[in-house]
């Protein structure tokens, strides 16, 4: 595998603003759960900002839609672990589904695999798919060490899921459970935060923008 055949393979990784590493997005609207979340007030996904901004262009959503078919290519586990390999060595982080979430525990399998064969990289994986989550668990048990999987909290000031170990909120009028992500304070940032990468926090809290 080398740059163009992974490319070819995966399109490009993602690089959002406030992450301190590449990420891999797909479109919010092949998201499951999501989609449902979508349309009830007072959910972590009403007002989704995926579908927003610059999301919207029409180059955009192709490059999202690329990358969630790539999901699919017999080849998308050698070319993601060797971009990934390539483009998060510097950070040691990479975040999946800055956009979008997981959408079968196929899916699922495939990250895992990634994260094996890039055992030096931090892996943040943000999902409202507990279902999926749960499954895959049923029948492998646990994660990569590398691995760090939040299964976030359907609704604002929602309590974390008490079925996970590592979950994470959205507080608006309650405080923040567990640590309080910094970024509001920095520029809507992460800077030197890496709390949803860390083992060490249960539950991370993001302030409702």
């Amino acid at each position: 595998m080398n740059l163009k055949e992974a490319t070819e393979t995966i399109g490009r990784l993602g690089k959002a603003g406030k992450m301190p590493c590449p990420t891999y997005n797909t479109p919010a609207k092949r998201c499951v759960t999501g989609a449902k979340l979508r349309k009830i007030v007072g959910s972590t996904c009403h007002g989704c900002y995926a579908f927003k901004g610059n999301y919207l262009f029409p180059s955009v959503q192709q490059g999202l839609e690329k990358r969630f078919e790539a999901f699919k290519k017999p080849a998308f586990v050698e070319a993601m672990s060797f971009m990934i390999n390539r483009y998060a060595k510097k950070s040691g982080y990479f975040r999946w589904f800055d956009s979008g979430d997981l959408a079968s525990i196929s899916m699922l399998e495939k990250i895992v695999m990634i994260c094996q064969n890039t055992s030096d990289i931090k892996h943040w994986l943000p999902t409202r798919e507990a279902k999926i989550v749960k499954d895959y668990l049923k029948i492998y048990k646990q994660f990569p060490d590398n691995l760090m999987v939040r299964v976030s909290a359907p609704m604002v000031d929602g309590e974390p899921l008490k079925s996970f170990d590592y979950t994470s909120t959205v507080n608006h009028k309650t405080k923040p459970i567990g640590h309080d992500c910094p970024s509001r304070f920095q520029e809507n940032k992460c800077m030197d935060c890496r709390a949803c990468w860390s083992k060490d926090i249960k539950n991370v809290s993001y302030h409702k923008h």
